[in-house]
């Protein structure tokens, strides 16, 4: 394991160690590494289906647990032996969904080498930045972007049997659950990307967390739509199945026209989106599928759901969204809505209070909300949320500073608002209700956006609609509106703020409305806020009065 100082101060590390570790003893890993995992399903379940991979323009394709052990074994071998790499060493991976890059990932991690997930799109400056800053050894990436990793090694994916070619590698190098596994870079609109690191504990705790909030067994199977370079695809529908011994249908990219149908002809019983990926099925009205499976439920988060687009997806589809959250530093969840809630507290927790609640935290960690001094503060008080537990990352890699500030409370922070209330049934639910940096700070008082985006979700005629918060010489920011129409609907300015008066204090309601065609969002689907803002630029200088 590398040393931490390069990582840490030495009076960041026992906060370090506080945020990483749970108030009470006794919590153990069902397996000490990823590989590991791999090795207890593939004996116990050799014959049986794992990995399928669907794509429009190919036949579907099937490998058993015992081919996917065996085709993990032979990448280890090509990176340990043909490529002379050894344990510890990090390899980028340039690849999008396919079963090449799941398999690079597990022979990976079974050969200790830690993989740096990077997006096929990332523009030239972030990924010469990435390849660098994480110190790869060898990049991974079809043949039209090879050019792009500039003096890096590079293995050209586009011809991947010679990866697969080679014999299995037998004898496997000591995995600890402490060895690094994953560098994700942080998908920040702004600076430098941090690499946020993360352990084979980390990867191994949240998935088993996944598992069990969620009930899964072997006889349960994913759809996978979400892209691999990011956790959300890589934990929750990857790694997940792994631990409980499911299987996965990994698709090249989400259709909506085909969703419902591969689902149901792969006889899926679950599914992890974002809230963009719901709105799409919604805009779709497709639900062509075979309902007699044993479908479970949706999992959502890594973007803000409304109450609305919640529950026009539970009416159009008869479907449960369970709602969650966590970010990349916690590995991926850290809570999720009850999966057994009654239907009075489904519904007053996904749209009773205003927003739909992100659920109570995983026993794998706890949460609180914290002020700026990081006092905890009490039920319906709003604050920083904040995460402890055994999934919470090592550091971002080669940020002290950043590792400084994002621990000096013992805690890790999130930079998310948000606010708890006890149910009937003693927990604590949680709900973000904005990000601390995109909060609207007019006339010196913080309003959520995630508020005001509820109220545009209402108006009849929008199709999407986010509160944006723009630079203005009276009140230091103003409140506007930028507004995505329904086809056909013939929405105006004077129609959003009319409706804004009538649900919300004049403070609180847009003064502008724009309209665009799209949102600007990051690849896994989150909005990007405050790349809107320049487009109020002209309205700086403009006073609203009530």
């Amino acid at each position: 394991m590398r040393s931490h100082d390069e990582n840490l101060t030495p009076e960041t590390i026992p906060l370090v160690a506080h945020a990483r570790t749970l108030s009470s003893e006794g919590y153990s890993l069902p397996y000490a590494s990823v590989g590991a995992a791999l090795l207890d399903r593939a004996k116990k379940r050799p014959d049986t289906e794992f990995l399928v991979f669907r794509d429009i323009d190919a036949p579907r394709r099937a490998l058993t647990w015992s081919q996917v052990e065996t085709a993990a074994r032979r990448v280890a071998y090509e990176l340990l032996v043909e490529l002379e790499l050894e344990p510890g060493s990090r390899i980028a991976t340039l690849t999008g969904n396919s079963p090449e890059t799941v398999l690079l990932y597990l022979g990976a991690w079974l050969a200790g080498i830690t993989v740096v997930p990077i997006n096929l799109t990332e523009d030239d400056e972030r990924l010469s930045f990435i390849l660098d800053n994480a110190r790869v050894a060898v990049a991974f990436a079809p043949e039209e972007q090879l050019a792009r990793c500039g003096a890096t090694r590079t293995v050209n994916m586009s011809a991947p049997d010679a990866l697969l070619g080679g014999e299995p590698l037998r004898a496997l190098p000591e995995v600890s659950c402490q060895t690094e596994a994953l560098i994700v870079y942080t998908s920040g609109t702004t600076g430098a990307p941090k690499g946020v690191v993360l352990e084979h504990q980390n990867l191994i705790s949240d998935a088993n967390g996944i598992a069990s909030w969620h009930q899964f067994t072997p006889a349960d199977r994913a759809m996978l739509i979400l892209p691999l370079h990011h956790v959300n695809g890589i934990i929750v529908t990857l790694l997940t199945p792994l631990i409980s011994g499911g299987s996965i249908v990994l698709n090249r990219k989400f259709s909506a026209s085909r969703f419902w149908q591969t689902m149901g002809y792969e006889k899926c019983t679950w599914c992890s989106v974002v809230p963009t990926i719901l709105a799409f099925l919604c805009e779709s009205k497709l639900d062509t599928w075979n309902k007699s499976i044993d479908f479970r439920h949706f999992i959502c988060g890594a973007g803000p759901l409304t109450t609305d687009l919640a529950r026009r997806f539970e009416e159009t589809f008869g479907v449960r969204v369970v709602h969650g959250y966590g970010l990349s530093e916690t590995t991926c969840y850290s809570c999720f809505l009850p999966i057994d809630l009654d239907s009075a507290d489904y519904s007053r927790w996904m749209w009773g209070e205003g927003f739909p609640s992100i659920g109570i935290p995983l026993p794998e960690n706890e949460m609180a909300i914290h002020s700026e001094s990081g006092e905890s503060l009490a039920p319906g008080e709003r604050g920083e949320i904040v995460i402890r537990g055994v999934n919470v990352m090592r550091a971002y890699y080669q940020r002290p500073e950043a590792n400084a500030e994002t621990f000096k409370h013992g805690w890790f922070r999130s930079g998310d608002e948000g606010f708890y209330l006890f149910g009937e049934d003693k927990q604590p639910y949680f709900f973000i209700t904005g990000r601390l940096k995109e909060l609207i700070i007019r006339g010196g008082v913080n309003y959520s956006p995630f508020e005001i985006d509820e109220v545009l979700a209402m108006i009849p005629g929008v199709k999407s609609g986010m509160a944006v918060g723009f630079e203005n010489n009276f009140y230091g920011e103003e409140i506007g509106a930028y507004i995505q129409k329904e086809p056909g609907a013939s929405l105006t300015e004077q129609a959003v703020l009319e409706f804004c008066k009538e649900h919300l204090p004049f403070n609180k309601c847009p003064k502008v409305v724009l309209f665009g065609e799209e949102f600007p969002v990051t690849s896994t689907g989150k909005y990007q806020r405050n790349k809107l803002k320049p487009l109020f630029l002209s309205y700086k200088d403009a006073e609203f009065r009530k």
